[in-house]
Parts: structure tokens; sequence; C-alpha cells
């Protein structure tokens, strides 16, 4: 099943997600539906938020399914270890059209659990590490935009908040 997207100004972007303590079948259809919603919206990761669901489930698949073995399964990630600065363009499918510089570290480790709440730590560099610090943000109720600069940040919104009024968000 393909979940839309959820637009920034629903609630549940800007909410820590909660815990996931059960991991069943239902947990890994949930997963599978993820990666078809996030390739459906050309995304190269997902959190649960982003389409109505406030638990800590991430799906990143930087190759666009190139690469199967690239496909990450993160649920209740934390990131532990960070280190380098890198700036780039960044977007999310959560604030469509929408791309601004912002940095990160280069290079961090998160540890989470698998689909089958076995605990692994998994470190990036560069799109990766982008990918693990922006869909943990997600969970703990972030987005991409408390980066930027209070004048940066302030001119989206406003952006944003003209888009909602013309019917067009």
């Amino acid at each position: 099943m393909i979940y839309p997207i959820v637009k920034y100004g629903n609630p549940v972007l800007e909410k820590p997600a909660e815990t996931v303590t059960v991991f069943d079948e239902e947990l890994q259809k949930l997963i599978n539906d993820m990666f078809e919603s996030m390739w459906a919206a050309q995304g190269v990761g997902l959190a649960a938020p982003q389409i109505g669901i406030g638990r800590r489930i991430a799906v990143i698949d930087v190759t666009f399914k190139e690469d199967p073995k690239a496909k990450l399964v993160l649920i209740n990630p934390e990131i532990i270890h960070s280190e380098g600065r890198h700036t780039q363009s960044e977007g999310c499918l959560s604030i469509p059209d929408f791309r601004e510089n912002v940095t990160r570290p280069n290079q961090v480790t998160v540890r989470a659990q698998d689909v089958h709440g076995r605990v692994f730590e998994k470190t990036g560099d560069e799109l990766v590490a982008r990918a693990l610090l922006h869909e943990t943000d997600h969970l703990n109720g972030k987005l991409y935009m408390s980066h930027l600069s209070a004048l940066k940040r302030d001119l989206m919104k406003r952006r944003i908040r003209k888009l909602m009024k013309a019917g067009e968000w």
C-alpha cells in the first residue's frame, strides 16, 4: 500500500514519535509499505510520521532501488556519534518543492533496531549520513528547516502559508 505523504503543517511532523516495542508481521508490512511509499514519492528516506504514523520507524535507500543491499530499516534509532561538517542542498518529501543548503555532520553512527528487534550500529558518510540525520530528526519531531537561519526559516514558512491560503498545499 502506498501511503500519501503528510505535508508541513500537520502536527504529527512536529511531535516526537513513540518507541516501537512490538516486532511482528504488521511491522514488517508497514516497513514494506514505507519503502513503496518513499519510492513512489521519489525519495531516498521516509520516517513514519511523514505518513501520519507517530512511531520511531524510518527507511532509507539512497540508491533508489539500484542496490537492494543498500536498503536501511531504522527502528528506534539514536545518533551516537557524528563528526565533520558538510553543507549541501536538502529537501524533504513533507515540504515539497523547497530546497535549502543545510550544514550537517559529514559522518554519523546510528544505533537502531532492525525489523526483528535486534540492535545494530550503522556508520554513514555524506548522503547516507545526511539521510540518517534527516530521518532521525523526523522521529524527534524536527524538520530540516530547524537547521536554517531564523530568516530563511521564516521566509519558507511564509511562502508555505501563502500556498495554504491559495489551496495549493
